[in-house]
């Protein structure tokens, strides 16, 4: 399976809600928002496990596994998990959201903003 994405990321952060720790088995997801219509996947789309509608879902490989990224934000926006790409984003997380529900075991060490839940403007 393979997908491409423009490095135009509008936004990027570290997720700890209960539903991405939950779709990736870690204490948290790296995502990097763009808009939908810039990700496109070029091989082996019958490879996806496609968990939601096309208006919100989670996308994985069916092979593997591995959570590539979700449509959220009534399907406008994706969220690429930082993880999936090969080469490097130009952007990085700018804050740590969720953190409410934030895994108890986890501490986070970094001095980057933290949100009880999405960042508000």
């Amino acid at each position: 399976m393979h997908y491409t994405v423009a490095d135009e990321f509008r936004y990027a952060m570290n997720c700890h809600c209960s539903n991405c720790r939950r779709a990736t088995g870690s204490a948290f997801k790296p995502i990097a928002g763009i808009e939908h219509h810039k990700l496109a996947v070029t091989k082996g789309s019958e490879c996806l496990l496609i968990v939601g509608d096309a208006t919100g879902h989670d996308a994985h490989c069916k092979a593997c596994g591995s959570f590539l990224y979700s449509v959220v934000r009534g399907g406008e926006y994706v969220h690429i998990a930082m993880g999936s790409l090969v080469d490097a984003p130009a952007i990085r997380p700018s804050a740590h959201i969720f953190v409410g529900s934030k895994a108890p075991w986890f501490t986070i060490t970094d001095d980057l903003p933290q949100y009880e839940k999405h960042v508000t403007a």
